[in-house]
């Protein structure tokens, strides 16, 4: 079995801790083992660790991809797995976890269910990028893209067209398009739905629209949306999940679903609804 590890940025002892054993089991248990070239500097700087081969991006040599951290650092996994249908495995020291959802406690257990093949993969969809200028070096979303106003307290017009047909033209702070994956973090923050993982839909979103009859819409992920930006400032921001750019009003930009997706594996037992009810606290009563 060849397993990849990635890790964003090393914070805490706790942390650093966690990675050391997570390796040492792996090696005990005849893994090999691929780090990630951040993660291996940053590692090395503080003990001396076995010779690893490097993890590349797009790496179709490994078996499944490791990351710790938070739904953050999954997000940036994205670009190491890319359409390689490398399966992600996320264990979770961040605070949330909808996404990085093996405990740090529970990784042992996670891996003995691994090598029984006790898993389900869970396929994402993703957001792709078409743009007349370079944008991002990556132009892929697991979340969501965004268009925001920058430097200035005025809100924004997005012309918002579907297939080439006006949708709407919305006076906000910004717009949200999410996907089903992404419906649970800033869209929702924003009034926006909850989609089921499998649903074949995308959601626009506006961030504190101006017209009070503007809501989230749900529109099928076979739509191509395209964008006019206007406002006060020449300057906005986009973003791609945890990248953003500086655009202006020249740049052109279609957003539509990506032709591959990502692939998260789930241990037995664990289950959307699970995730749902456990990290919003649906059907608790905190009532004291």
């Amino acid at each position: 079995m060849k397993i990849g590890l990635y890790a964003k940025v090393i914070s805490t002892p706790k942390q650093l801790k966690l990675i050391e054993e997570i390796i040492q089991f792996l090696l005990m248990e005849k893994v090999d083992v691929k780090l990630h070239q951040q993660l291996s500097e940053s590692l090395n700087k503080r003990f001396q660790l076995p010779e690893f081969d490097l993890l590349c991006k797009r790496d179709p040599i490994i078996d499944y991809l490791i990351c710790i951290g938070g739904d953050g650092t999954i997000l940036d996994a994205v670009q190491i797995t890319g359409d390689s249908q490398v399966p992600i495995i996320g264990v979770n020291t961040g605070r949330l976890g909808f996404l990085a959802n093996v405990s740090t406690d529970g990784f042992k257990n996670a891996f003995s269910e691994l090598k029984l093949g006790s898993y389900s993969i869970d396929k994402r969809s993703l957001l792709q990028l078409e743009s007349n200028t370079d944008l991002f070096r990556f132009n892929y979303a697991l979340n969501d893209f965004v268009l925001h106003k920058k430097e200035t307290s005025s809100m924004i017009t997005v012309h918002a067209f579907l297939n080439g047909e006006p949708l709407n033209s919305y006076w906000a702070d910004g717009l949200i398009i999410a996907t089903p994956t992404g419906s649970s973090g800033y869209s929702l923050s924003c009034g926006g739905p909850i989609l089921f993982p499998k649903t074949s839909s995308l959601v626009i979103t506006p961030i504190a629209p101006h017209n009070l009859n503007v809501r989230p819409i749900i529109i099928p992920d076979d739509q191509v949306l395209s964008f006019e930006i206007e406002g006060r400032s020449n300057q906005f921001l986009a973003s791609m999940d945890s990248r953003s750019v500086t655009i202006d009003q020249t740049v052109q930009i279609a957003i539509r679903k990506a032709d591959f997706s990502i692939n998260l594996l789930r241990f037995e037992g664990d289950t959307f609804l699970k995730t749902l009810r456990n990290k919003m606290l649906w059907g608790m009563d905190n009532r004291n």
